[in-house]
């Protein structure tokens, strides 16, 4: 399968609200099902929000909750689906991004490694501990969250893998929506990737997010990009382009581990007396 046709959907994601939310998601499977799409990407946390004081209440097994609740959608529809919920990891909550099957099974499940501090993410849940690689029918495809993005190691490590395809959830504030942009491009040039990335829209006790869903090719050029209003992106994607990009530029060829694991050849100024240091 060297083409496939990708739907991301872009809603605003209603805090403690499950109900709405799982209603909302299974229009969205609907409509990429009409369109023809292979898979669903979701956001970050679409269930129940950031609402993480009660994410122990709200946490499931991958078999039970929303996640059963997807796997139904996915087998209803017969789509790949990905996206983020409270799940549990030894027990404990986790931000957990499991990828269904078109026959409902979870093929994948990826807890965040990366915990964002600055929504209380460290003090409620536990991060992962591995990251996740999946040899899907398109072509080998990195699992990611959100804050996982301002950590390029884990997507050299998939790319140095094999990763084809970067598959990433988000709640991205809008207040740095260039770092989001920025960043996507840069993960998807220096790996040489497929990125396809899903961020939630609207506001939630004051804070806007910043929607901008995106696809973008191995050349970091967006496929299609959403803006910050609701939207059910769909797009072919050319997953063989990858090849093409990586032999006319091929940094893999080119990377030498060996100088970046020697020790560093570091010198210091010291001014000379009498002279004012900077």
């Amino acid at each position: 399968m060297s083409v496939v046709r990708v739907s991301i959907a872009q809603f605003s994601v209603q805090q403690a609200n499950p109900t709405a939310n799982l209603e909302t998601v299974a229009a969205y499977a609907a409509e990429a099902a009409a369109r023809g799409s292979e898979v669903l990407v979701l956001p970050e946390l679409w269930g129940h929000g950031y609402d993480l004081a009660n994410a122990d209440t709200y946490a499931a097994e991958l078999n039970a909750g929303l996640f059963a609740e997807t796997a139904r959608l996915a087998r209803q529809h017969g789509l790949f689906i990905y996206g983020s919920l409270l799940g549990r990891r030894q027990g404990h909550p986790a931000n957990m991004a499991a990828l269904f099957a078109p026959d409902g099974a979870v093929v994948a499940a990826y807890s965040k490694i990366h915990l964002f501090r600055l929504m209380d993410e460290d003090r409620w849940l536990t991060p992962g501990e591995e990251g996740v690689l999946v040899d899907a029918p398109w072509g080998a495809t990195g699992l990611a969250i959100c804050y996982d993005l301002r950590f390029p190691e884990l997507f050299r490590r998939y790319a140095l893998e094999g990763a084809q395809v970067f598959f990433i959830c988000a709640q991205w504030p809008k207040a740095r929506l260039t770092h989001w942009r920025t960043l996507l491009r840069a993960r998807a040039i220096e790996n040489q990737a497929v990125v396809v990335a899903c961020n939630r829209c609207g506001e939630t006790d004051g804070t806007l997010f910043g929607g901008h869903s995106v696809i973008l090719d191995a050349w970091g050029q967006p496929v299609v990009e959403a803006g910050e209003a609701p939207v059910l992106l769909t797009a072919d994607v050319d997953i063989a382009s990858v090849a093409s990009v990586r032999r006319k530029i091929p940094i893999f060829q080119d990377r030498r581990p060996v100088v970046y694991d020697a020790p560093l050849h570091r010198t210091t100024i010291n001014p000379k007396k009498g002279e004012r240091a900077i």
